[in-house]
């Protein structure tokens, strides 16, 4: 039976130590062995609950209520994201800074990055943009974001991960760069951002194991035949945010229109 360290479990299943620490004691779904060292050990069954766990956060269960699930005492009820993101609502509504932050650090500590960033966070940001009322809390939460942010890089740093580059290309939300850095560092990976996004940049000689590119909207010409430089000169280049999802689905309708050539008639982008 092969046994896990904590931070082995972690870069496995792409949860932060933190998050499976507080699992184990604050709800007691997790019960791993110790090592004579006192070390948390796991074995296969252990990171097999830890999926099952995560695939009921995914689909919106509290944490709190996961234990009686997995005990079959419970029937499931998905309504944790937004039980979370009026929790995190209600916080900003009180004006108070530190409860705030308290709050962003509890559910980072419950919740995987990835899962709290698109479930919670994203939603919540977008809800308040919808009204200009609302314009002034949103900001007060972009504060606290970067923070929170801040404080999940440094931690990350002080476990081994790989080393990435975060980037902004063009005109884009500069906020998403700090909620990815939130996300990717709960993995695990040691991400370095640079918080002013460029026209151009340049990347010959970036030390990094991957630089992450975060853009915005359909991608211009320029900024093709940029990405397709990058690609052919080997940089372990990779496009986040909507470009990346409009690119892709560019290039599966010019496949499928135009499969031997692959050229894209259509975008007036390239001539």
């Amino acid at each position: 039976m092969s046994l896990y360290s904590i931070g082995e479990v972690a870069r496995i299943c792409g949860i932060n130590p933190v998050t499976l620490r507080a699992w184990q004691r604050r709800y007691g779904l997790l019960k791993p062995q110790r090592s004579e060292g006192g070390h948390r050990l796991f074995d296969d069954q252990d990171l097999e609950t830890i999926q099952t766990i995560l695939a009921w956060i995914n689909r919106g269960v509290p944490v709190g209520q996961v234990k009686a699930l997995l005990e079959g005492t419970l029937s499931p009820l998905p309504s944790g994201w937004s039980q979370s993101e009026q929790r995190l609502l209600s916080v900003l509504q009180e004006d108070k800074g530190h409860k705030l932050r308290q709050t962003l650090t509890e559910l980072g500590r419950d919740y995987p990055g990835e899962g709290l960033v698109n479930n919670v966070l994203r939603p919540l940001r977008a809800r308040l943009a919808a009204k200009g009322s609302t314009l002034f809390l949103r900001g007060l939460l972009d504060g606290a974001l970067i923070e929170h942010a801040v404080m999940c890089m440094n931690a990350a740093r002080k476990n081994p991960g790989i080393k990435v580059l975060l980037i902004g290309w063009g005109e884009i939300d500069r906020i998403e760069l700090w909620l990815e850095a939130i996300a990717r560092s709960q993995q695990g990976v040691q991400v370095e951002l640079l918080p002013e996004p460029f026209e151009d940049p340049y990347l010959d000689g970036v030390k990094a194991q991957q630089i992450l590119i975060w853009a915005e909207g359909r991608l211009t010409g320029v900024q093709r035949n940029k990405l397709s430089q990058w690609q052919e000169m080997g940089l372990p280049v990779l496009l986040l945010g909507s470009a990346a999802v409009l690119l892709q689905t560019t290039q599966q309708d010019a496949s499928a229109h135009c499969p031997e050539d692959g050229g894209y008639p259509d975008d007036p982008q390239l001539t």
